[in-house]
Order: structure tokens, then sequence, then C-alpha cells
């Protein structure tokens, strides 16, 4: 049976769990779990594959067959930062059944990579995880920051993931994140224009197919009303030199692991409320 699984996402705070778990209890006993999104940066497939015979361990590659835009369709529903069905059904419903199949709960350890900054996370994935024991290796001493960690990944020679040199915060989904806020989508405009007109199209396509105008992965608030704020509105406003208007310090942040919501009526929701989305 495994005994110690890394909830592995490739990006650089799972990278040092595994790390840290592998340098305590030896490569033999631990596997690296990565759930494919199907959007993935291509960088990211290169540092998985890197790392992965670096530590010298079976990586376990799993994938629901979808991708976040059709889970929206099929759930009828366009993720934001308040319900995201892509993390329940692309990441942690997959990597369930893996660990259900594979592991008992009385002989294994799950871990996740976020660290000290990041234990308000904790709770919540513990709770969801039960019964099986889960711990956060980058939460204990040494305490390491981001930084830190990509500088001890440099020193084994490995290239730092793309994304975290274009200003990301995360190294998941191809730099798309429905969680994410205005000043991470600008980045992705800014950096990866052609694929965040990709996302914006298909942002539209949802509205157009939910035949609903009031729903949008962002949201801002305009004269204390919260509206929506579609991926078209957000760039065509940059473009025009209007985008003053737009909130950059709000980043968002991926928490596929640390987040568990299945929409109100669970995941099969067909109502979506107006206004979805945006920083609450």
């Amino acid at each position: 049976m495994v005994k110690h699984v890394v909830m592995y996402s490739g990006g650089i705070g799972s990278w040092a769990a595994a790390k840290r778990v592998i340098d305590k209890h030896g490569k033999d006993n631990v596997t690296p779990l990565f759930t494919d999104t199907l959007i993935e940066d291509e960088d990211l497939y290169r540092f998985l594959k890197q790392t992965a015979d670096n530590f010298g361990c079976e990586l376990v590659w799993l994938k629901d067959g979808r991708n976040p835009w059709e889970v929206f369709k099929d759930v009828r529903w366009i993720g934001n930062s308040r319900i995201a069905q892509c993390s329940h059904l692309l990441k942690q419903k997959v990597a369930r059944k893996w660990v259900d199949a594979n592991c008992n709960p009385d002989e294994t350890t799950l871990y996740v990579g976020i660290d000290w900054s990041e234990m308000h996370r904790l709770n919540s994935i513990v709770k969801h995880w039960a019964p099986y024991k889960v711990e956060a290796p980058m939460s204990e001493e040494p305490y390491l920051d981001k930084h830190q960690m990509i500088r001890q990944l440099r020193d084994i020679g490995i290239k730092t993931p793309r994304l975290y040199e274009l200003g990301f915060s995360h190294n998941n989904c191809g730099g798309f994140c429905v969680r994410a806020g205005q000043a991470h989508f600008l980045n992705l405009l800014k950096t990866m224009p052609e694929r965040y007109k990709h996302h914006e199209q298909k942002e539209q396509e949802m509205r157009e197919y939910l035949g609903r105008d009031d729903v949008s992965i962002l949201t801002r608030t305009v004269d204390g009303e919260e509206q929506t704020f579609t991926l078209r509105q957000l760039r065509e406003e940059w473009e025009s030199g209007l985008g003053l208007q737009v909130d950059l310090f709000d980043l968002g942040g991926c928490g596929c692991f640390a987040q568990y919501d299945e929409g109100p009526q669970g995941i099969e929701s067909t109502e979506q409320p107006s206004v979805s989305g945006g920083r609450t």
C-alpha cells in the first residue's frame, strides 16, 4: 500500500514539500500525485517530468478528461472565486478516487504544499481528506518563502517554471484561475494575450450558452454596487486607457486542494445567481 502521497500540483510549494517528505521517508516510500486540468502551461509538464526524475519517484499522472470550461458547461455554472467546480471535479475528486483505491487510511499520510503563511487553509484540507492523515511540511521549520524555495530548485540545476518568471503566484492552469482577481488576469493579458483572449472567448460562450448576461468570473464594485466584470470588459478598458479602474491589488489565488465547494445544491447545481465571481 502507498504510504506517503504528495499532492503534486507542479508548483514550487508542492515541490518543496515533496523534497522534505522524500528526505525524511526515502524515495521508495513517496508517491507524487498530479491531476491534470488539460489547460496547464507547457512548461509545467517539463517541470513535472524533470523534478520526478530528480526525486527518483514514480509520478502518478491523473486526469478527468475534461478541462475547466467543459466542466462549467456540464454543471451550467461559470466558476468564480466563491465556487469553482473545476477544482472539485478535476482535482479533488480525481485525486480522492485514486487515493481510496490505492491507499489504506490507517497507513497513509497525505501531504500538501501550503506553507507557514497559509495555515488558515489547513483545517479545511484535513476535514475533507478524513480519515487520512494530512500534513503540510512547508508549514514547519525551517520556514521558507517562495523565493527561497526557488533558490533551492536552482541549486540542483532545475529551471524555475516560467509562470513564476512571468509574475504569476502559482504554476497551475496555464496562468488561468477562476479564483484569481483582476490584477492576476491583467498579468495574463500582458504576458500571454492570446491565452487571455481564449479564456475571454470561452467566458462569452458560456454567457451565451446560459442565456445570461449577468454572470462572469470577475466582479467589481461601482458606487457601492457589485457588478459583473467580464474578461472582455477588463481587456477593453485596459487597452482603451481606462485601466486605472482595475484593482491592481486584486490578485486572488489558487487553492484547489484547500477549498472544497460543490455549489449551493451540489456539483450538479443548475442555478447560478447573478453577479458571480469577484473578491469577497
